[in-house]
């Protein structure tokens, strides 16, 4: 199952990254060959970034490539390390489940609730916001298989990347 996802949650990042070159260099075409800005592209770019950012974060958690700052972590010991790599996971899943799927959820709900919409698509907001509890979740779910992960490793495979 978490191949599947990694492997649909990368294809929609790409579909979404060529969504978003696709945009903009349509905003810059309109802007300065055509001398006549489209409306949408600004605002879709927009959106398009938001979603790239929060599923992109969730994809770099998976596959380890957040940046991170290890002085203290390298001069520990391999269960030390270890210990420290699981209570950061558990950080990770607490603010993913309150900020982002609690939050966001609730987020969407009053947006949606409201009737809020975007400004030159004219679509409810609460879909672009329909990212953050989503992403929380993949976060979660992520952060639980490389607690899984560590839990099952000998303590050198526990060293850092």
């Amino acid at each position: 199952m978490t191949r599947t996802i990694d492997r649909s949650l990368a294809a929609i990042l790409i579909a979404l990254m060529i969504a978003m070159v696709i945009t903009v260099s349509w905003q810059v075409i309109t802007r300065y060959l055509l001398n006549s800005p489209s409306s949408y592209t600004e605002e879709l770019a927009t959106y398009l970034l938001i979603w790239i950012s929060l599923l992109g974060a969730a994809y770099a958690l998976r596959v380890r490539a957040h940046l991170g700052i290890d002085i203290l972590v390298r001069q520990m010991g391999p269960q030390r390390r270890r210990q420290m790599r699981f209570a950061a996971y558990l950080v990770v899943i607490l603010f993913a489940l309150v900020a982002l799927v609690f939050g966001g959820s609730w987020l969407v709900y009053v947006t949606l609730d409201l009737n809020q919409l975007s400004a030159a698509f004219q679509v409810p907001i609460g879909y672009v916001y329909l990212v953050l509890p989503i992403s929380g979740l993949l976060m979660t779910h992520y952060s639980v298989i490389a607690m899984l992960e560590l839990r099952n490793a000998t303590p050198k495979a526990a060293s850092p990347n």
